[in-house]
């Protein structure tokens, strides 16, 4: 108990450091080179998505932001397919959650919980377009994203049930015997997206990933399903690859994004003389 107690307080302060912007020390990069950890694959590293799941789950065509005009071809969505692997490709929405996705597209970006800085929540948060790092140690994992200063720790041993629901939720782990990073996560509110076209859930939510490494230790396989009785009628899936950033100073860098969505959120409460 005491020495996962010291690898959790370890990897926490190694985050928080890297979240500060402090670049990879030469024991954490010869860390990153082991194959396995505790007989486990070795995750360490920093990982990234590419794609346009953040944009739109589900299968869309480009279009325009008529509030972005003034940006052009910079300000437009891109086309993408669809990352949900069951169900024809299509989030199986409620009647009635349905209207409600409907109602919070319509309102993007301004109730969009990542414009107003807000914590992205699981899974959203791991394909961002924003790097991520992963701390594995003895004992609990950390995960620390770029976007929002954002983290969560991945309680590998003595699991329990989630105190009170949050942003990120509360995350249980556990190695399958292929080596498959699977993690549990409930303990939700229901304000999170899981991109930026309104899907969304209750405080119902579970999620389960798994992350398998590739036998070229560069990629992993991230899987994720989606269970929701309030909002969907059965569970479903996404699936994606996850690139791991090979630049040799790769680090985490800030995106504190609190100030730039200060004026967005609190500009009508400005004193007028």
């Amino acid at each position: 108990m005491k020495n996962t107690t010291r690898a959790t307080l370890l990897a926490v302060a190694v985050g928080a450091a890297l979240a500060a912007g402090s670049g990879l020390s030469l024991a954490q990069r010869n860390a990153q080179q082991r194959d396995t950890i505790g007989g486990q694959p070795n995750l360490n590293g920093i990982w990234q998505a590419i794609g346009t799941a953040h944009w739109n789950l589900e299968a869309h065509s480009a279009e325009a932001i008529p509030e972005a005009w003034q940006l052009g071809a910079i300000g437009a969505i891109p086309a993408g397919q669809s990352y949900v692997r069951t169900n024809n490709g299509k989030i199986p929405y409620k009647p009635e959650a349905l209207a409600k996705r409907e109602e919070l597209r319509a309102g993007w970006p301004q109730n969009d919980p990542e414009t107003a800085c807000y914590l992205p929540g699981i899974p959203r948060a791991t394909y961002l377009p924003y790097p991520f790092q992963i701390i594995q140690g003895g004992g609990d994992i950390l995960f620390v994203y770029e976007y929002g200063s954002a983290n969560r720790n991945v309680h590998m041993s003595n699991h329990k049930e989630p105190p009170v629901d949050t942003w990120m939720g509360h995350s249980n782990g556990r190695f399958e015997p292929d080596g498959t990073l699977v993690i549990e996560t409930t303990g939700f509110n229901d304000r999170s997206w899981f991109d930026r076209a309104g899907n969304h859930h209750s405080n119902q939510l579970k999620v389960t990933e798994w992350f398998k490494l590739s036998e070229d230790k560069n990629h992993m396989t991230y899987r994720a399903r989606i269970e929701d009785p309030e909002t969907f009628t059965e569970p479903w899936e996404i699936s994606m690859p996850l690139y791991r950033v090979l630049d040799e100073n790769a680090q985490i860098l800030e995106y504190k994004c609190v100030p730039f969505a200060e004026e967005l959120l609190y500009k009508d409460l400005e004193l007028t003389e």
